[in-house]
């Protein structure tokens, strides 16, 4: 059983319940991926797949990937991630993968690149909460104070300063199917997940 497939975030909207409850969720479009390479314990150490997303013309793509998607025989594409499985007899070079690996119900946790949110100061990046809103103050949006005395004298390392906000793989736990659209190739999931609309998200089976 594969565990783990590529899709990309469609966007947010919600439900309602029988009860008038609304739900948010966020739309996922999983795959098709397909295998394009199988990893055995006997020669690599471990088992695992090798999947590939979203196709991509063979004019833009290396040749030395070029003769690596050859064995598989389904052209190029644009992203490759390796999942770990307990036997890979069951897989063949080639086969697709769709959202039909999922059941409603079910957890998943969903990786992801956050938005970059570019050079930002502490109020907005760690939610400090700055000087008076007063008149004659003159530090509102500013750290303040943060280094020691004559002893050791230099800001500490780890401490919370200005600087890029978000552009980050974030991963969010435990998030449950609330419908599985196989026609469609959607899954709507209950919560929110990082990155903006468009963007690559990894989604794999809880536990």
């Amino acid at each position: 059983m594969i565990k783990g497939i590529l899709g990309k975030k469609i966007g947010m909207t919600r439900l309602f319940r029988e009860s008038g409850e609304s739900v948010p969720i966020t739309a996922l479009e999983i795959g098709p991926c397909y295998i394009i390479q199988i990893k055995r314990e006997e020669k690599e150490g471990y088992n695992a797949i090798q999947v590939g997303y979203q196709a991509k013309r063979e004019q833009k793509v290396s040749k030395p990937l070029l003769g690596h998607f050859q064995a598989a025989g389904k052209g190029g594409f644009r992203y490759l991630r390796e999942i770990r499985v307990d036997e890979v007899d069951s897989f063949k070079l080639g086969q697709e993968i769709t959202s039909e690996i999922f059941t409603v119900g079910e957890s998943i946790t969903v990786r992801g690149l956050s938005k970059g949110r570019g050079f930002a100061g502490v109020v907005k990046r760690w939610g400090f909460s700055g000087g008076d809103t007063t008149h004659g103050c003159r530090s509102h949006r500013v750290a303040g104070s943060m280094g020691a005395s004559a002893n050791p004298s230099r800001v500490m390392r780890g401490k919370k300063l200005p600087g890029r906000m978000g552009n980050q793989r974030i991963a969010v736990k435990n998030l449950k199917i609330v419908d599985v659209l196989k026609e469609q190739g959607l899954i709507l999931v209950k919560g929110s997940v990082p990155g903006s609309r468009g963007g690559l998200v990894e989604v794999r089976i809880a536990g």
